[in-house]
């Protein structure tokens, strides 16, 4: 899937090079999905952060309605820093295609394993059930649960894919 692909004919993945313009999507769209990002304090962490990784954005026009950041830990390895897609368009390839833009831009630069971490199946979420579904069904294995990486509330499941 191409970086311009047009999903579900109405929105468009782009590459956004610009830091500010990466901080502000990262804000907004984090700020719109409660029931993933609720901790202030991590929203503001998570958007400081893309100003300085790679970022891809969905959008249906103009408007933001997915984005992605990637964090490159080492010659063969980058992580899904943070991610998020609106509710109203869950459903309808846009993380899909983020993922392949993601996929796209570590393959293009040797990598070789995409990692994300996300909430272990050990805590009830709901919403949190979604995304990890989301990335079996991308190929994504459960590679490691570590119970007090953010806190005993929040149990952390490392997952990770060969690219």
């Amino acid at each position: 899937m191409r970086l311009s692909e047009i999903i579900n004919n109405n929105a468009e993945c782009r590459n956004i090079l610009d830091a500010s313009e990466r901080h502000a999507i990262c804000l907004a769209m984090l700020r719109e999905l409660p029931s993933w990002f609720g901790n202030e304090a991590a929203v503001l962490d998570y958007a400081q952060q893309c100003r300085a990784l790679p970022f891809f954005a969905a959008f249906d026009g103009e408007q933001p309605v997915g984005m992605v950041a990637l964090k490159p830990h080492n010659a063969f390895t980058s992580e899904i820093c943070v991610m998020g897609v609106l509710p109203a368009y869950h459903r309808r390839g846009i993380g899909s295609a983020l993922l392949a833009a993601c996929e796209e831009h570590c393959k293009a630069n040797g990598t070789q394993y995409l990692s994300v971490k996300t909430l272990a199946d050990s805590h009830p979420s709901k919403s949190y059930a979604k995304t990890r579904a989301f990335y079996e069904t991308a190929g994504f294995v459960p590679l490691e649960v570590f119970p007090l990486f953010w806190d005993a509330d929040n149990p952390c499941l490392m997952m990770v894919k060969s690219l």
